[in-house]
């Protein structure tokens, strides 16, 4: 099977669980749309070029040059990704991490768990998405409260499972799309 064919598989699987565990959330809508860019050939034609299967093609495409033109394009368009959220602060001069909308803070939990499910297959602990976030905690430039909110969600999974982790994020929307109305 030719490396495009299998990326096409692997994105389109990662989305559709991603879509599922969104609707189990309570964002359904918003998760119709996840990752639909990358489909578009800027991120497509590196992700196929250099698709092994077991992690991102953007890994080793910075590997090859040091950085990834298709993760920079991907993190700019999908704002599930705490990299989309900095901005420039008018008191320090500095570009720094914002806090994320609840929402995209769960799509953001829902993207994590379905890729730890499509890289690590039957071999999928409810510990994974938990145990890759740590891993890199210490270099990750992210809002300190979308971090928090992110880790005690991914706890959640790893100590009490899926079905309890999705009702008490489902609550957890409902209550904020309440508030986000009044």
């Amino acid at each position: 099977m030719s490396k495009p064919f299998k990326h096409f598989r692997t994105i389109t699987k990662h989305r559709h669980k991603v879509i599922s565990h969104c609707f189990k959330a309570g964002i359904g809508f918003q998760g119709l749309f996840h990752d639909l860019s990358k489909y578009s050939p800027a991120e497509f034609i590196s992700g196929a070029r250099y698709y092994q299967g077991t992690r991102s093609p953007n890994e080793e495409e910075r590997v090859k040059f040091g950085y990834s033109k298709a993760w920079m394009h991907h993190k700019g368009r999908n704002r599930h990704h705490f990299e989309y959220w900095t901005d420039y602060n008018p008191q320090t001069k500095i570009v720094e991490p914002v806090k994320m909308p609840l929402n995209y803070v769960v799509e953001m939990f829902c993207d994590r768990v379905a890729a730890s499910k499509i890289y690590n297959g039957k071999n999928y602990k409810n510990t994974d998405p938990l145990n890759y976030f740590l891993k890199a905690k210490a270099r990750r430039v992210i809002n300190k409260e979308t971090s928090d909110t992110l880790e005690s969600l991914l706890e959640m999974l790893a100590e009490k499972g899926e079905a309890e982790t999705f009702a008490y994020i489902k609550e957890m929307v409902k209550e904020y799309k309440k508030h986000r109305k009044s």
